[in-house]
């Protein structure tokens, strides 16, 4: 009993982690790093002559989604104050002012978009409409408001390998891109709607409106396999770069429809949730690794 009521002691920059969300900032520089390798190696490009271009990606989209996690936390203090996994956010305990958190993100925003700016206009324009679309019709309107709340916020969470990608070449049109970009916008809902069903009672009590608590399980469960079957239909956007990729990523998404359909036959929606959400990240991990490594190897090999 001691334990539970022991006080945390948090470092300032512990705060300042927790407040800019440094775990998210973490994930998603590993996509920015694949789009970016990916087009290294789709256009022979040397990774030596590109490596201020490479230190100013991995800077600038630090700060842009670190300016775009702390503007969320700052806005969504009323609901993260109702869920458990929110509630020890500094930003609503009071460690933190919020004034300050306001001009810590306009300051990281615009050195983040600068910096980006020095690689092409096209990867600071993606790295602004990520930033603007996660704030405004994300964080501000549908997360609150409609059940399709995860599908519109996918879109600013699949644009760091575009700005991977556009720090290198200002053509976005390639299939590679495309496919990496589209694949990572699907993902996110087979993800975030296992993580709604597990915590499903956190976020009825915040009058959230995610998809499990207003349409129940088993459209969850449909709508789940429709967008991993989209996913690994997605696949062969890859064939134009390298047949690998195309088995590696098509493959995965395989494993992850029957995974789907025996775990649901045999687990209850909680377990099922669990797995399904520690299979998106063996998913995604496998799948941005395997694009990193195949393009590295093949600039040096």
């Amino acid at each position: 009993m001691r334990k539970m009521g022991k006080k945390i002691h948090k470092t300032k920059m512990d705060i300042i982690a927790q407040t800019v969300k440094s775990g998210i900032i973490k994930s998603n520089l590993i996509p920015m790093c694949a789009g970016l390798t990916l087009a290294l190696y789709t256009y022979q490009i040397d990774i030596l002559n590109k490596s201020i271009e490479i230190l100013l990606a991995f800077a600038g989209s630090i700060l842009l989604i670190g300016a775009a996690g702390a503007l969320n936390n700052l806005y969504d203090r009323d609901i993260d104050s109702v869920m458990n996994r929110t509630k020890n956010r500094p930003t609503v305990t009071g460690e933190v002012n919020p004034k300050k958190v306001l001009w810590l993100s306009i300051l990281m925003s615009i050195l983040g978009l600068a910096f980006l700016a020095f690689t092409t206009y096209l990867a600071a324009i993606i790295g602004l409409i990520g930033l603007l679309f996660y704030i405004f019709p994300y964080t501000m309107w549908s997360k609150r408001k409609t059940v399709y709340n995860t599908e519109i916020g996918s879109i600013s969470g699949a644009m760091p390998p575009l700005i991977g990608w556009a720090a290198i070449s200002s053509d976005i049109s390639h299939p590679a891109i495309l496919g990496l970009f589209f694949i990572t916008i699907i993902w996110q809902m087979p993800h975030f709607y296992s993580i709604a069903i597990r915590k499903q009672n956190e976020y009825k009590a915040a009058n959230i409106p995610m998809l499990p608590v207003v349409k129940g399980m088993k459209r969850t469960y449909l709508q789940t396999n429709l967008y991993i079957l989209a996913i690994t239909l997605s696949s062969f956007l890859f064939r134009s770069l390298s047949i690998g990729l195309v088995i590696v990523s098509f493959f995965l998404g395989l494993i992850w429809i029957c995974l789907s359909i025996i775990g649901y036959k045999r687990m209850n929606s909680e377990k099922w949730a669990s797995f399904m959400f520690v299979y998106s990240l063996i998913y995604m991990t496998t799948l941005y690794s395997t694009i990193i490594i195949y393009t590295l190897t093949r600039q040096f090999f």
